[in-house]
Formats: C-alpha cells, structure tokens, sequence
C-alpha cells in the first residue's frame, strides 16, 4: 500500500462510530437504574445489555473482551457479512484482534468464524505477547478499512483490509520512542478526522508518564505514516477520576472538542479540549456502569435516531462487551 495515501474519510461514520451470540434485544435484558448524566448538552444512555456472550464464543482464551470498535459497512467493504461490523480482542496473552457483525446494532451478534483475524505473531512483521485495543477507520480514497491496534504496550500499529476480514500489515505508527523518556507505555490509539483540517486526521492514545497513565495526542495527514505528537499530555487526571486514564475517544457532536475517557474511578469522563486541543476543562461524569462496577473505552454509532455506545463493562480480567443506548 502507499504509505503516503492521504486520508478521505466518511466523516459520519468514523464520528458515530457472528451462531448468534445475543444481544441486548435479543437476550431480552431491560434497562436497570443507571446514573444519568450529570454535564449539560450530553445524553443519558442506559444500559441494555450484553453485544456477546463469552461462553459462546469459539476464540475466547481469557474470558475477557475489552475495546470495542464500531463500524457501519453497508456498501463499503467487499462482501459485509453484515450492516455493522465490531472488532474487540482480549487484552491478555495472547490476545487476538476479533469480529463480530450484526444487521443492527440491537443485534443479534455473531461471532466471525475466522478469529482472531489478526493475531500475536505476523511473519517478517512482528511476534509480541499478545495484540489488543483494535480500533477501525474507513478510507474512501482507496475503499480500505484500516485497523489500529497495539502490541506490545509500548506500540501501535496499523493494518489494512478491503473487505475487514483479510488484513494487510502497513506499519509500525507510535511508540514510545516518539514521546518523552519518561513515557513507558503508548497503547489504546483511536484516530478521528480533525474537527477544523479537512485533510488531518488526530491520534488520541494512552501513555503512561512516570506512573501515571494520561491521555496524549497525534496528528497525521496520511494514516500509515507521517506523525506527529505532542510531547505533553492532552488530559491529566483530575480529582475524582481515580488517577489514571484510558479509552479516549474524540465527541464530534456539541460543537466539538470534547473527549470522552474512563478514569480509575470507574466511570467515564468528559473533558473540554476545544477544537484546537488548547486547553483542558474537565466537566464530569458521563457514564457510570450500573452492573459491572466499571465502564471503558467507549465507541459511538447511530441508528434509528438513537446513539448507541459500545463498551467494556467489568474489572479487568473478566470484562465484556456492553451496550448502552440513549432513549
């Protein structure tokens, strides 16, 4: 592939956002009490349910599902085995990036008989621990799904694929080289198109700064290669946040600007960064998850009117895939 492509994205979709192994509709779990949200001019979402069954699952080697990534490929992908694909991956060794696809986003899911469709080892590229955090973007310059992912901590690579199944490895995007001495981990990588450069693309990831995991950015106007980041980080814990953070992913509606995180609080956070990403106001609480204890790395889609967000709910080492829906 050209490494140089520049990028064209479907705005809508990257911004928004499988036997069958259930769903919120289709496993027939109601709505339980949920912690509305407390910051004016977002929405409540209320959990419905679980996107996957574990113990269904045909690849499942820790029985933990972190990072869901949502993508509508109706008429974009060669062949959709569905409307709406979901790459998730457990985090442990050895991990394994995942699909699963659905009609709806109320499902049913089914899982992709050929999982993990990117794997820990991948000849002459690289053979790490484990492959975890996938993230999926749709490039309309060349039809090509491309899929962020990290392996090990300390790197986040990209690959690409015409139909989301079948990937071609494109390289090696961040390290911790390319950040301070002093950050030791750069993992979690979702990339959104920038809010105010139409050809410039922005890479919000973790890193872990002397201990403390915050919220760094990049920028790039080409998606395999050319970027750039700053050395400080975007978002710093706040009180109440619990001291550490993960799972940004960048809130295109409201004017923009916003980032929503989860902190070691449990739930997930808000911050005002505007669309320059020149300042940090923190405003609250979005999401708190009401059965598992913790709610992480949310991704968005619409459907019907309605704004879905896909997340894992648990601790970590038993997490799944919930879904929250506004009403």
């Amino acid at each position: 592939m050209d490494s140089d492509r520049k990028l064209v994205l479907d705005r809508r979709s990257l911004l928004l956002g499988s036997a069958v192994l259930g769903s919120a509709a289709a496993l027939g779990v109601a709505a339980p009490p949920h912690a509305a949200a407390a910051i004016p001019g977002f929405p409540t979402f209320h959990r419905v349910g679980a996107a996957l069954n574990k113990s269904a699952l045909a690849y499942n080697p820790t029985n933990e599902l972190i990072f869901p990534s949502i993508r509508n490929v109706a008429g974009k992908v060669q062949n959709p085995l569905g409307n709406w694909y979901m790459y998730y991956a457990p985090h442990d060794a050895p991990g394994g990036i995942c699909l699963a696809y659905a009609d709806s986003l109320d499902g049913p899911w089914r899982e992709y008989s050929g999982n993990p469709v990117i794997s820990r080892t991948w000849s002459p590229h690289y053979s790490v621990s484990h492959v975890s955090s996938p993230h999926a973007v749709w490039n309309a310059a060349d039809n090509r799904l491309y899929l962020y992912f990290h392996g090990e901590n300390t790197t986040t690579r990209v690959a690409s694929s015409a139909d989301g199944r079948s990937f071609t490895y494109e390289a090696t995007v961040l390290t911790t080289a390319m950040l301070p001495s002093n950050v030791t981990e750069t993992s979690y990588a979702r990339v959104f198109p920038h809010p105010t450069k139409s050809d410039t693309q922005i890479m919000l990831f973790m890193g872990a700064q002397a201990g403390t995991r915050k919220i760094f950015i990049g920028w790039s106007n080409r998606l395999t290669s050319g970027w750039q980041f700053k050395p400080q980080p975007l978002i710093s814990p706040a009180a109440g946040e619990g001291g550490q953070l993960s799972g940004a992913h960048y809130w295109g509606r409201n004017g923009g600007g916003h980032v929503v995180y989860h902190g070691g609080s449990g739930s997930m956070h808000v911050a005002d960064v505007g669309t320059s990403f020149d300042r940090e106001n923190h405003l609250g609480v979005l999401y708190t998850e009401p059965q598992a204890t913790r709610a992480a790395a949310p991704s968005f889609a619409e459907e019907g009117g309605r704004l879905y967000m896909f997340y894992e709910a648990g601790q970590r080492g038993n997490t799944n895939i919930a879904v929250a829906r506004t009403s």
